[in-house]
């Protein structure tokens, strides 16, 4: 995998009855690097509607996704198998108190590219929300295959 690579995030929340679900999805350019077995990957983020940006780091390592935000936004996520986490999420309208359960996390590695699929359970102010899914492709730019869902 190179250093620089092209960051690809399709998320959806499946909302309670009678609510839409919208998915959400971020294309970018981002840097990468692997230390201690872990894979970074940094790449910052436009609010529309705000002057500045959100710096986002995500770690993956076997059944953790850890993703950091700083910025417009601040926030950080932690993704574990089997296990609840608890996180505050400033946002410029106010903080918002989440619970993260991850269900499922799968991580594949090729040597350009890293797919992550997790699903969870996402809890505000410790009632049930919605029930989520993130999907992340994380390839080489120089691969010259870039294949977004």
């Amino acid at each position: 995998m190179t250093k620089d690579v092209l960051v690809s995030i399709n998320g959806m929340q499946i909302a309670r009855q009678n609510e839409e679900s919208e998915p959400i999805e971020v294309i970018t350019v981002g840097d990468y690097y692997k230390k201690n077995d872990k894979h970074y990957i940094i790449y910052e983020e436009v609010m529309e509607g705000f002057s500045g940006t959100t710096k986002n780091i995500i770690k993956l390592q076997e059944d953790c996704v850890d993703i950091t935000k700083r910025g417009i936004t601040n926030v950080h996520m932690v993704f574990e198998k089997n296990r609840k986490n608890m996180t505050c999420y400033e946002t410029p309208f106010g903080n918002l108190m989440l619970g993260i359960n991850a269900k499922d996390i799968r991580i594949t590695e090729k040597e350009n590219d890293i797919s992550v699929n997790v699903k969870y359970a996402l809890e505000l102010n410790n009632e049930h929300l919605a029930d989520c899914t993130m999907k992340m492709e994380i390839q080489s730019k120089e691969s010259g295959a870039v294949a977004l869902f």
